[in-house]
């Protein structure tokens, strides 16, 4: 009796080690982190042909997002690369894919989610 108490917790560090690869990675280990063009409090609305350390803000964070989609020059100007990748991450947190930068996508690119498995658009 005394035996299976102690295989039970190598049991479960065992596992426990054996299935931490198989546990998705989020989009960044610290999202922000080096992305300090505007404090995380301040969050306005932006959208296409906005200008500014706002969107250097909004550029940062979205580079956080690994693989497929193109990393964004941070620049500060809001064009079509900013708009067209904003409305993938937005569609990867199953928000409306409008391109406008407002509180929840503020939130999904300071909290990116797991892994996005949709296609980045061509």
């Amino acid at each position: 009796m005394r035996r299976n108490r102690l295989l039970t917790p190598a049991a479960v560090l065992g596992a426990a080690v054996a299935l931490g690869p198989a546990v998705p990675h989020t989009a960044a280990a610290t999202p922000g982190q080096n992305c300090s063009y505007v404090t995380s409090g301040y969050r306005p609305t932006l959208a296409y042909g906005a200008t500014g350390a706002a969107v250097r803000q909004v550029q940062c964070l979205s580079n956080a997002w690994g693989g497929q989609p193109p990393r964004l020059a941070t620049d500060g100007v809001y064009g079509a690369a900013t708009q067209r990748k904003i409305e993938w991450i937005q569609t990867c947190h199953g928000l409306p894919a409008s391109g406008v930068v407002e509180g929840r996508t503020w939130h999904v690119l300071y909290h990116p989610a797991l892994d996005c498995y949709v296609p980045y658009p061509s």
